[in-house]
């Protein structure tokens, strides 16, 4: 009987197990992971977790019985510790060697640490697991001084669940505007003005000089420009490093993660790799990237699946993101990079809106605001590369729908 092991049991773990059973693979599958848990969402633990809306079990994507039902071993709290090609086998922390006939490599990423001096105190965190968020949660009090270096996703959102909770919250930014590897001016206006007017202390340009810090906790952080800002905790979101040392010890090519064609192939014709840990050859933008998303994590694991099974299904679906901020749902579809003019459809002041990115008259890109289903229809103008009049994407009183049917 062949076997497949999956290496990393995350959203891309967990969906290419699933997706191997469902593609037909009668063969024997391990999947392993290095955390306690089993497979869970990532996206809720700046969110609902943090916030104490939900438990742990909300996060899981399945119940560690189902994983059983459907023949998939689930190995967790252990590592894979080398890969031999030669041999086709694993090497485990807790001493185990396996066998495989094929290998998926989904070890997704670990978040950037702040390279200064004191940033491993106690009070300095990070989020990216559940043991990240338990141990920030003993000290997420209402009152306390909240610093959050990092404008991006996960700051705003952490922001956001610290306004909520009652925390004095300060956010440091480097670069001049919030967002600004991810969206155009528009946009990060629009969040920027969205959390001073909750009370956010918003720093841009901004960058991190040092910490000071005493043996037990760091006690402020000073900017570059000299000025201090008192912390009871800091949170970093400066971004996520792909997990490719193991790739990179069994000689696979890598460069910004694991080298993949559009069919989850690595270098090596037994070895797939799929999610945030991959820089993927995307046969809709037509050119290698590397994304962290849980659309993408699945939509890999279902392309490293049928790879495994035979079967050629190349990665071509649009790229598209999300997050809650307060009450807001922002929706991404598309990579803004290169768009020539931005069109708003609605209301920013009454949050509800829509952002059109074009580049020489092509919808490449689509922000939404609290617009589910003008999301769903600027996913269609993304896809099918609509070249559109401006003036008709931001007159509401042309329905968007018609402008893809």
């Amino acid at each position: 009987m062949a076997t497949t092991i999956i290496v990393g049991a995350g959203q891309a773990g967990g969906d290419l197990a699933t997706a191997l059973r469902q593609t037909g693979y009668t063969g024997r599958i391990v999947l392993i992971g290095d955390e306690a848990a089993v497979p869970y969402r990532r996206p809720p633990l700046s969110k609902a977790f943090l916030s104490g809306e939900i438990g742990e079990e909300a996060l899981y994507i399945k119940s560690r019985e189902a994983y059983a039902k459907h023949g998939i071993e689930l190995l967790t709290g252990v590592r894979v510790e080398s890969i031999d090609r030669a041999a086709h086998t694993v090497a485990l922390s807790d001493g185990q060697t396996l066998a495989y006939d094929k290998l998926a490599l989904t070890t997704g990423g670990h978040a950037r640490r702040l390279p200064l001096p004191g940033a491993e105190r106690p009070n300095v965190h990070y989020v990216r697991t559940i043991e990240d968020i338990a141990r920030l949660r003993e000290q997420f009090k209402e009152g306390k001084r909240l610093v959050i270096v990092g404008g991006g996703y996960i700051g705003l959102e952490v922001a956001a669940v610290g306004i909520k909770k009652g925390l004095q919250v300060t956010l440091v930014e480097a670069m001049p505007r919030l967002l600004a590897r991810v969206t155009g001016p528009e946009l990060s206006q629009y969040y920027d003005q969205v959390h001073r007017r909750h009370g956010v202390d918003i720093r841009l340009g901004a960058g991190v000089r040092e910490l000071e810090y005493s043996d037990q906790r760091v006690e402020a952080v000073i900017l570059q420009d000299g000025s201090r800002v008192p912390a009871d905790l800091l949170i970093v979101g400066i971004g996520l490093i792909p997990n490719t040392g193991l790739a990179e010890k069994a000689g696979l090519a890598v460069d910004n993660g694991v080298l993949v064609d559009v069919y989850a192939q690595t270098s090596d014709p037994d070895i797939v790799a799929a999610g945030d840990c991959t820089n993927h050859d995307n046969g809709f933008l037509g050119r290698r990237t590397r994304l962290e998303s849980v659309p993408n994590a699945s939509e890999q694991a279902r392309v490293a699946a049928a790879s495994i099974c035979g079967q050629r299904v190349p990665h071509a679906s649009v790229p598209w993101f999300w997050s809650d901020q307060y009450n807001l749902k922002l929706q991404m579809v598309g990579l803004s990079q290169g768009y020539d003019q931005v069109i708003v459809r609605g209301s920013m002041a009454a949050d509800s809106f829509v952002a059109f990115y074009l580049q020489q008259g092509v919808v490449i890109a689509v922000d939404s605001v609290n617009r589910a289903p003008d999301f769903m229809v600027g996913k269609k103008m993304v896809a099918a590369r609509l070249r559109a009049d401006p003036a008709v994407l931001a007159d509401e009183s042309v329905m968007l729908k018609s402008l893809v049917t």
